[in-house]
């Protein structure tokens, strides 16, 4: 097996390099608004430091955006007034920039310039991590094809369709993260499970810095710890949601002080009318969905998911029921959203994916080393 797993492995690498080679050629200055927006930001922490969580449009005194503007030949590129991805407040009557500081905040470590490529370099070698890490854990050939498969694919898609937004490359590693501490969640012991608790709640918290729909990604996490406790009512199910809701909030701290700061309250939107729209089914969306790739994964993880249902025991049904809460709403808000892009629903397809490879691999594990399956027993 080590000499098959070492091939898969020599295969991701392969994978891995010939991202980095497409990643090398990429330009930073695309003519994406969403792209000089987060640059931006990322502009705004190398200069004043934490304080560039301050996205004023009037803070741009050294025409970083006006610049960006010109070089793509925005037609108003040196009236603040018309700058894309920014909003006014209509409490201040400040205008500020939409998205939430994390994105800004990772491209701020890499050198101006040059932010970009070392920014998806670095996510896409963590992803391989992870699928490395996965293949090691498969126990026979199954297991291990479906551990080098859902790598491959998982490296690709840092390149497609990662690349439409810089938000994406960091929700996916925290995607991955999340759906490992969740699968490690329904097999550890009931003593452990409070702490797995709180780091996937933090993890889920500081994701919504990188997207602000990512907050959507703690809605099925959310409804389980609720059912959970209305169910049993005992002091393990009250921890559990305790300690995911505490983290969550620690998470979304960077997202609430970014709001207050920029909108003048931590619960106010920086977004403006043309995002925060009522829900409406519309069939052209629907279809631009359909024809996507991700409606494929969408449903790999419904078919996996259903899987997990009917042949796992108590706790893996638990599971089941937490992964496709999360998946019913994700796809009910996306749906009903009059924007489609090729990323939306990536995020809690991710989550799902990894989620579900990982507790497919540590169940088979432990199946084969204890003879029993670690998800067997019930979360609460």
């Amino acid at each position: 097996m080590k000499y098959v797993k070492a091939i898969f492995c020599v295969v991701l690498l392969l994978v891995l390099a010939s991202n980095i080679w497409s990643m090398s050629k990429w330009s930073e200055s695309r003519g994406v608004y969403d792209d000089i927006c987060y640059l931006r930001q990322a502009h705004l922490f190398k200069r004043f430091g934490l304080g560039g969580i301050d996205t004023n449009i009037a803070r741009d005194d050294d025409q970083y955006l006006a610049e960006r503007l010109k070089e793509i030949n925005y037609p108003t590129w040196n009236d603040p007034a018309t700058a894309p991805c920014h909003v006014v407040m209509a409490g201040s009557g400040k205008r500020v920039m939409q998205y939430p500081p994390g994105t800004g905040f990772v491209l701020s470590l890499f050198p101006e310039g040059f932010q970009v490529i070392p920014l998806y370099v670095l996510t896409s070698v963590v992803a391989a991590g992870f699928a490395m890490f996965a293949i090691n854990l498969a126990t026979n050939i199954s297991t291990l094809a479906l551990a080098g498969a859902c790598g491959i694919v998982a490296i690709y898609l840092m390149v497609n369709p990662t690349k439409a937004s810089y938000s994406v490359a960091p929700t996916m590693i925290v995607c991955a993260f999340a759906g490992l501490v969740t699968a490690w969640l329904f097999s550890a012991p009931a003593r452990n499970r409070w702490t797995l608790w709180a780091v996937v709640g933090l993890l889920i918290g500081l994701s919504v810095s990188f997207r602000l729909p990512n907050l959507l990604l703690a809605s099925g996490y959310c409804l389980f710890l609720l059912a959970a406790f209305l169910v049993a009512r005992n002091r393990q199910t009250f921890l559990a949601g305790l300690s995911f809701g505490v983290a969550f909030l620690i998470g979304l701290t960077p997202t609430l002080i970014a709001n207050a700061v920029n909108a003048g309250s931590p619960f106010a939107t920086t977004y403006g009318s043309a995002d925060v729209v009522p829900p409406e089914i519309d069939a052209s969306v629907l279809r631009l969905y359909l024809l996507n790739l991700q409606f494929g994964l969408l449903l790999i993880a419904v078919i996996w998911t259903a899987a997990l249902w009917r042949f796992a025991g108590r706790g893996g049904k638990q599971l089941a029921w937490l992964v496709a809460a999360n998946l019913a709403v994700n796809l009910v808000f996306f749906a009903t959203h009059p924007i489609f892009t090729p990323y939306y629903i990536m995020p809690v397809v991710s989550l799902s994916l990894w989620t579900l490879l990982f507790v497919t691999l540590l169940s088979h594990r432990a199946l084969i080393t204890d003879g029993v399956r670690p998800w067997q027993e019930a979360i609460a």
